[in-house]
């Protein structure tokens, strides 16, 4: 059975995109990102899936996206922030090593930018981001079986600390 080395959870800006090809490299694999495969579906990045087809279509074309590199890629895998939201994909990310890779409000804030264009933050975003972060938290922390905290440290450093979880059997 095909099975990722492992799954990056967490929210935007927590780094799942830079960590992940980090780590993909470090372990000899490929990244496969889940945004990047939604869009490709669609044909359009993911704001304009939002604005031209809403969030609900956006949501089905990402849970599709999520099964399918959980069933078919045996590398890293990055799901999108939201991606964890619903009990489907939920279910599915059992059994797997899933790294919720933790990012505080201002590191995150930082990280994405208030000028976003991410659809979810942009009318206000540092409130949008508080409120998306109460919201998914408990969510990552009981689905992360590696917790990794991403505030202030470098990728490559988190990328150590990911590997050697990952050798240890994580």
């Amino acid at each position: 059975m095909t099975r990722p080395k492992a799954v990056l959870i967490g929210p935007p800006g927590s780094g799942k995109t830079t960590v992940g090809t980090a780590l993909a490299e470090r372990l000899g694999v490929a990244l496969r990102d889940t945004d990047a495969d939604t869009e490709a579906v669609a044909g359009k990045p993911i704001g304009e899936i939002f604005i031209d087809d809403g969030e609900e279509r956006f949501r089905e074309l990402e849970r599709a996206a999520v099964a399918a590199a959980l069933a078919e890629h045996e590398g890293v895998v990055a799901l999108g922030g939201g991606a964890v939201l619903t009990a489907e994909t939920q279910e599915l990310l059992a059994g797997h090593t899933v790294v919720y890779l933790k990012v505080g409000l201002s590191e995150a804030i930082k990280r994405v930018g208030l000028a976003s264009a991410r659809p979810l933050l942009v009318l206000n975003p540092r409130s949008q981001m508080r409120k998306l972060l109460e919201e998914r938290l408990p969510i990552y922390e009981r689905l992360g079986t590696v917790h990794v905290d991403t505030d202030g440290r470098a990728p490559a450093d988190i990328v150590e600390e990911i590997a050697k979880a990952l050798e240890a059997g994580a």
